[in-house]
């Protein structure tokens, strides 16, 4: 699924508009990232918790040329399934309800 997926399906259980869909989905999308920006979790009840973790600088190698290179430290953003959205996906599909 990409953004404009998840986009018509908001906007088709909700039956909005895809105009006010798409703003509430950049709308959530957006409120993740700034959390993130400012070091802060955003936690989904039953979705999961995204994160920034902070990954130290080290001294790497190019594959290509075999020529050392130095990694710069970097933030990452990090996604952590609820036990929910774990469950929730682990059900078969036979014994899921119809």
């Amino acid at each position: 699924m990409i953004r404009s997926d998840l986009i018509r399906r908001v906007a088709e259980k909700r039956k909005l508009d895809r105009t006010k869909a798409e703003l509430i989905v950049t709308a959530v999308l957006d409120g993740i990232g700034a959390a993130l920006r400012h070091g802060e979790r955003f936690e989904i009840r039953g979705f999961g918790t995204f994160s920034a973790r902070d990954y130290p600088g080290y001294a790497g190698r190019n594959a290509k040329t075999g020529a050392p290179i130095k990694v710069e430290p970097k933030r990452l953003p990090h996604f952590k399934p609820s036990k929910a959205l774990t469950v929730r996906m682990n059900v078969s599909p036979r014994s899921a309800p119809a």
